[in-house]
């Protein structure tokens, strides 16, 4: 069963962007998706298989608030 990831959410992964961020912002999703570096503002497209291996977790759910 796929994990529920949303356009909007902010994962961690468990390997790092070469410009030293593992912070990366879902844009779209679907059987590939493509995601944005928040630190650098790269994007790049990766298969649904190897994104989901690749994320260590959920940092913020899209829609959720900085306060909540």
């Amino acid at each position: 069963m796929p994990i529920p990831f949303q356009v909007g959410d902010i994962v961690k992964t468990r390997k790092q962007h070469p410009c030293g961020s593992d912070e990366w912002e879902v844009m779209r999703t679907g059987a590939d998706f493509r995601i944005k570096c928040l630190k650098c503002g790269r994007q790049t497209w990766i298969t649904r298989v190897k994104f989901e291996k690749a994320v260590k977790k959920i940092l913020r759910q899209a829609g959720e608030t900085e306060n909540s």
